[in-house]
C-alpha cells in the first residue's frame, strides 16, 4: 500500500474507503491530493481484493475546492508526487481524457459520500463518481464564476447531462450555495441523508455491491453506460448483444443462475 500524505486508505470486505484528510482546510484540493487519489483509484481498479471504492472527507468537509495557496502558485513541487501511474488501456480513457477520466475508466464502482462542504474542483471530482450520497445539510457550490474562472475539467459537458441545461446553467452562472437536500431534488446526488446516517447508508450500499452482485456485470454496465454518449442506439444495442453472448460463457453467469436455483448466496468472482 502506498504511503499517502493527504488521504487515508482502508480496505475491508471488498470495500476500499478513501478519506480526503486535510480537515483543518475542509480537505481543500491540492496536486498531492489529486495524485494520491488517482494512484489509489487506478491501483484499486486491478486489485482483486477491492470491488467497490468509497470516497469521503475527514472532519466537517468533503472538499471545499482548490486550496487558495495552489491557485496562487505557491505550492511548489507538489505536482510530481505519485504523478506517473501506469493506467490500463481503456476505451473509456480514450473517450474521457483530462483530469478525471481515470474515474470513468476504473472498472470498479465509485461512490462519493459527501459529508460536508463540496465546492469547485471537489464538486467536479464528486460528479465523476458513479453514485453520490450527501448529507442533507452539506453545502455545495460550483464556485467558478465567483473566482473569475470558467466551467473546468469537463463539468460543462457533464453537469447538463446529469440535471439538465437550465439547472446546470443556474448553478454555473450564479455559483450560489445549495444544500445536499436541494442537490437530491436536482438529481445531482442519488439521495440526501441526515449527517449521522450518511456513512452507514453508503457502507450498506457499498457492501451490497461488493457481495451481492457480479463485479464483472457492474464493470461491463459501467462501460456500456459511459460509452452510450458517443454511440447511436443501434451501435449500443449491437455492443450489448455481443456482451450478452460473452456473459453466457462466464463463471459469474453460471454462479448467478446456480445460486438462484439452489437458493443460496452467490459467490461471484468477477470472471
Amino acid at each position: 500500500m502506498a504511503d499517502y500524505e493527504q488521504i487515508l486508505s482502508d480496505t475491508k470486505d471488498g470495500v476500499l474507503t478513501l478519506t480526503l484528510n486535510r480537515p483543518d482546510r475542509l480537505n481543500a484540493w491540492t496536486d498531492v491530493m489529486h495524485n494520491e487519489l488517482k494512484h489509489a483509484i487506478v491501483t484499486a481498479g486491478s486489485d482483486e481484493a477491492v470491488r467497490v471504492i468509497v470516497v469521503t472527507g475527514a472532519g466537517r468537509g468533503f472538499c471545499a475546492g482548490a486550496d487558495m495557496d495552489v491557485l496562487q502558485g505557491i505550492q511548489g513541487g507538489a505536482r510530481d508526487r505519485l504523478a506517473e501511474i501506469e493506467e490500463t488501456p481503456s476505451d473509456l480513457r480514450d473517450l474521457y481524457p483530462g483530469r478525471f477520466g481515470y474515474m470513468y475508466a476504473c472498472p470498479k464502482p465509485i461512490i462519493a459520500a459527501i459529508n460536508g462542504a463540496c465546492a469547485g474542483i471537489g464538486l467536479i471530482f464528486a460528479l465523476f463518481a458513479d453514485l453520490r450520497y450527501a448529507a442533507a445539510e452539506a453545502k455545495f457550490t460550483t464556485a467558478f464564476a465567483q473566482r473569475g474562472l470558467i466551467a473546468e475539467h469537463g463539468i460543462a459537458w457533464l453537469l447538463p447531462r446529469l440535471i439538465g441545461e437550465a439547472k446546470a446553467l443556474d448553478l454555473l452562472f450564479t455559483a450560489r450555495k445549495f444544500t445536499g437536500a436541494e442537490a437530491a431534488e436536482l438529481g445531482l446526488v442519488n439521495a440526501a441523508l441526515p449527517t449521522g446516517e450518511l456513512m452507514g447508508n453508503v457502507q450498506h450500499t457499498a457492501h451490497h455491491l461488493a457481495n451481492m452482485v457480479s463485479p464483472r456485470s457492474v464493470a461491463v454496465m459501467k462501460q456500456q453506460v459511459r460509452k452510450t454518449y458517443f454511440q447511436s442506439f443501434g451501435d449500443s444495442l449491437a455492443e450489448a448483444d455481443a456482451a450478452m453472448e460473452e456473459s453466457f460463457t462466464t463463471f459469474d453467469f453460471k454462479e448467478g443462475v446456480a445460486s438462484f436455483v439452489e437458493r443460496r448466496a452467490a459467490q461471484f468472482k468477477g470472471r
